[in-house]
């Protein structure tokens, strides 16, 4: 059993920089594949990145990819996801996630957290 907890969210002016943190509560927290969502209103949950439980590896949507980053801290229980040159496009609810490897779709992850607010100002 993992428990995730998001932090970090906020309002920012476009152009900005965020850096989002998800805690992780489990032992066994580095055997896990760990990921980003995000859903904005109307649309569905969407992939954002992901990490490989070394961290040696990682994932991005196409529409991130060069903007934003995800890390990982094993001793610390923590996956990040730093968020720069951010447009309006980005606002949404931005959710972590862990699953048994590091996909690119909302049913490869086990364990979810409640979700941090990122919104993008023009």
């Amino acid at each position: 059993q993992v428990q995730l907890v998001e932090s970090g969210g906020g309002l920012v002016q476009a152009g900005g920089s965020l850096r989002l943190s998800c805690a992780a509560s489990g032992r066994t927290f580095s055997s896990y594949g760990m990921g980003w969502f995000r859903q904005a209103p109307g649309k569905e949950r969407e992939f954002v990145a992901a990490i490989s439980w070394s961290g040696g590896s990682a994932n991005y949507a196409d529409s991130v990819k060069g903007r934003f980053t995800i890390s990982r801290d094993n001793a610390k229980n923590t996956v990040g996801l730093q968020l720069n040159s951010l447009k309006p496009e980005d606002t949404a609810v931005y959710y972590c996630a862990a699953g048994a490897s590091y996909v690119d779709y909302v049913g490869g992850y086990d364990y979810w957290g409640q979700g941090t607010q990122v919104t993008v100002s023009s």
